[in-house]
């Protein structure tokens, strides 16, 4: 058998009975050794690779569908479809499929799909009984045709028999002309059981009677005896619906009439199975799985055609941003642009991919600059909904555009400024266009989704110039709202004075908890950028200003801004908080509160208690000094008296350090050598580093040695007339070794560890006097030092800084 090569796209069902693009290739027929038998394969045109091997089995049922579609099981739950681009080829590969089975072509269904059970019970039925007779089409047999239809649904065997059985002979086309007969005559009770068969023959589930009921001359009675269930007491009006409501609207003429059919009946489909047939049950939900896939190619087909006809495409984007456009026109135009987006959603990853790039190839974002300021609510809302699509697929190609757009004098023209503006703009009482902007701007704004090309860094650049020309727009109502505190307090305690901004007013309150969740966003992603506007504007006072609101929502929202800055542990933000008082209103707010358990009381605890577990010192000190007398009653939790520990530990912890280095001040010989210590028998201890790994090193310290002994007589310590020493300092053998040490020589004291030739101590037998013992008694351990006891472990001796050298 030759091989016979044919464009096609392969498509698998998914769990959500959705079908998957697996790839666009060539099918052709051929004999494979390894599946001893004819298969189906199907390689990709881009590489070649082999998207498709499956062997044409006898007994697998395989059905035409819409002239070039192949549709066949493979497995349980795993269904398969070969979408072919002409139908000549769909024809020639289904002409081998029946060649294979021993099967006539003309069938559009290879073989009947039998469980086991019903095989062996059919097994004992006489030969007749596997046909399915149809009485004649009469109104007088209209109730017996539709008791046997929707009898036959509990059975796939008989729904299979049935199904050829109404596509025999025109049988669908006959019973639809009874349902004008019926109408015209009032049939009551024979337009109630069109009704039932009409519905029965859509549950049937088969591809070939639907292309013969939603065709242009049928599909209006099918809707039409779908109005009629018999338990309502009046039908429905779906035809009027359809042919008087629902107006089809060309905002540019279509020429190919084929695409304009296409379009008439996805719609008047989509409408059956939306409206007019009811929610399926459990046990009915896969009656209906070919009409969602012929709903779902029709919209693959649409957007293919309307893509590929760049003339089309080129016309309605001119006159969408021609200015001279009315605006009738132009609302027009972005609806259809909306439904173009939505069926686009139908598309597999790389058609939708080179879907979106053609729009915008052909300027769809400067034209959503244009009408997202127009004053219409609803040209806005499509145009955000078209916004959102743009974001969700690419929000890199949203920010090379934005950064590329002319700067001018006035931000509010820049998209992402449009953008903001009609989110804080937002008429909606519950905010639901602002929430979705808001959420389409922190996916602009997030690194995560920033790409870092080797030519550009799309972080820095897009980060700055958010920064730069939009932050500033995005918190006007933020720094508005907050620019006077006593008004909003003023409201609350129930003044008459009205302040339209104040964050009490409910919707502002809202849009002010959205602005602090986009706020808080960048305080945790944008590190440099946000710590540097904060600082600059002082932000933080001013949110802390809304934890005066009534609202408890938004004030929670400015206590988690300033939980999440705390969360940095940086000590910018420390200092920025303590030398601006900025506890004060978070602690006002938790007194205010009083004894009331409540989520407010708990998130205020839970921010000083971070503050305690992560021991953050300067926080610590700064609340217990300033606040801890206010804080002292809370005795429900152990927060408070464990931040008063955390500070009275580092006090006991600086009081030693400060002791341990009077000490050692004071101990130290002055003449005593770097390079060792005394033990307390007065035995050396050998240095970290013998002398003859740097003999270099220690050559230049013997020179400055004798250069220090000889400067030691000018430079003892004088008793000034308090009766205290006045130190002088100078460099020490610790400087030769890049340390500088300080001379700290008491005058009564001029005791030397040095021997009389100059040489070492090491050599030298300790002597055993009252000032080297005291010299001793200062190495001792402090148990509240040992991290820096463990850091002077780590520390050669040569490198130790010391007092006294």
């Amino acid at each position: 058998m030759s091989d016979t090569r044919r464009r096609v796209k392969v498509y698998t069902l998914n769990e959500d009975r959705q079908w998957d693009d697996r790839g666009t290739g060539h099918v052709s027929s051929t004999f494979v050794e390894r599946l001893k038998g004819i298969s189906l394969l199907v390689r990709a045109e881009s590489d070649g690779s082999l998207l498709l091997e499956s062997k044409i089995s006898p007994n697998t049922a395989y059905q035409k569908q819409q002239d070039t579609l192949i549709v066949w099981s493979e497995a349980e739950n795993y269904d398969l479809a070969l979408s072919f681009q002409e139908k000549a080829g769909c024809d020639e590969i289904w002409e081998k499929i029946c060649q294979v089975q021993g099967k006539d072509p003309a069938l559009e269904i290879t073989q009947d799909p039998i469980d086991e059970s019903e095989e062996e019970r059919f097994e004992e039925m006489p030969e007749t009984s596997h046909l399915v007779e149809l009485p004649p089409c009469e109104l007088a047999r209209l109730e017996e045709i539709a008791d046997l239809v929707t009898s036959v649904l509990s059975s796939p065997i008989r729904r299979e028999k049935l199904a050829l059985a109404l596509m025999s002979e025109g049988y669908m086309k006959k019973l639809l002309q009874l349902f004008q007969v019926c109408e015209d005559l009032e049939n009551r009770e024979g337009l109630h059981h069109l009704y039932e068969i009409v519905r029965g023959v859509l549950f049937l589930n088969k591809a070939a009677l639907f292309e013969v009921m939603f065709s242009d001359d049928c599909i209006m009675d099918v809707v039409g005896c779908l109005e009629f269930d018999p338990s309502l007491v009046q039908p429905k009006k779906h035809r009027e619906f359809l042919t008087k409501t629902a107006k089809f609207k060309e905002v540019i003429p279509i020429t190919d009439s084929e695409l304009r059919q296409k379009i008439h009946q996805t719609y008047r489909v989509q409408y059956i199975q939306d409206i007019i047939l009811p929610t399926p049950s459990v046990f009915e939900e896969n009656f209906l799985s070919t009409l969602t896939s012929f709903i779902f190619f029709n919209k693959v087909e649409i957007v293919s055609m309307l893509q590929e006809d760049e003339k089309f495409l080129t016309e309605v984007f001119a006159q969408l941003t021609d200015e001279a456009t009315e605006d009738g026109k132009r609302r027009e135009l972005v609806n259809f642009f909306k439904e173009f987006c939505a069926f686009s959603q139908t598309l597999q990853p790389q058609n939708r991919d080179a879907f979106f790039k053609t729009l915008a190839n052909l300027g769809i974002l400067p034209a959503l600059e244009i009408v997202m300021g127009m004053d219409d609510l609803q040209v806005r809302a499509a145009a955000t909904d078209i916004f959102s699509y743009l974001v969700e697929f690419s929000p890199s190609m949203v920010r090379e555009f934005v950064m590329q757009e002319p700067q001018q004098t006035d931000d509010d023209v820049l998209l992402i400024n449009v953008v903001i503006k009609q989110m804080i703009c937002d008429s909606d009482p519950e905010l639901g266009g602002a929430v979705q902007l808001m959420g389409l701007l922190r996916t602009l704004i997030d690194p995560e989704n920033m790409l870092a090309p080797t030519n550009k860094t799309e972080k820095t650049e897009f980060l700055s110039f958010f920064y730069k020309y939009c932050m500033q727009v995005l918190t006007v109502p933020l720094l508005a709202s907050t620019v006077d505190e006593k008004n909003c307090k003023d409201l609350q305690e129930g003044s008459t004075k009205i302040n339209p901004v104040c964050p009490d007013n409910f919707q502002t309150a809202q849009l002010l908890a959205l602005i602090l969740e986009l706020l808080t966003f960048c305080v945790e992603h944008h590190t440099y950028h946000i710590k540097t506007y904060i600082m600059n504007k002082d932000l933080l006072r001013r949110v802390l200003v809304l934890m005066n609101s009534k609202h408890t929502f938004l004030a929670l929202c400015a206590l988690r801004f300033m939980r999440r800055i705390i969360g940095q542990k940086d000590e910018y933000y420390n200092r920025y908080i303590v030398k601006g008082n900025l506890f004060e209103p978070v602690i006002n707010t938790l007194l205010d509160n009083g004894t009331r358990y409540n989520l407010l009381n708990s998130a205020i605890i839970e921010l000083f208690e971070f503050i305690k577990v992560e021991d953050i010192k300067s926080l610590i000190a700064h609340i217990i000094d300033n606040y801890y007398k206010a804080l002292e009653s809370i005795e429900y939790v152990q927060t408070f008296k464990g931040l008063k520990g955390r500070y009275e530990q580092e006090k006991d912890r600086q009081t030693l350090r400060l002791n341990r280095y009077r000490r050692d001040a004071r101990t130290l010989d002055e003449d005593e050598d770097e390079e060792m210590w005394f033990n307390e028998d007065g035995e050396a201890i050998e240095k970290s580093r013998p002398e003859e790994e740097f003999p270099e090193s220690f050559g230049k310290y013997m020179e400055a040695k004798k250069v220090k002994e000889s400067d030691n007589k000018e430079n003892f310590p004088k008793r000034t007339p308090t009766g205290s020493f006045k130190f002088t300092f100078s460099h020490s053998a610790g400087a030769a070794n890049g340390t500088n040490g300080a001379n700290c020589k008491p005058a009564t004291s001029p005791t030397s560890a040095a021997s009389p030739n100059g040489s070492p101590a090491k050599s030298a037998t300790p002597p055993a006097t009252p000032v080297v013992k005291t010299a001793m008694v200062g190495l001792v351990d402090y148990p509240d030092d040992e991290d820096e006891e463990d850091e002077d472990e780590e520390q050669s001796p040569r490198k130790r800084p010391r007092l006294g050298s």
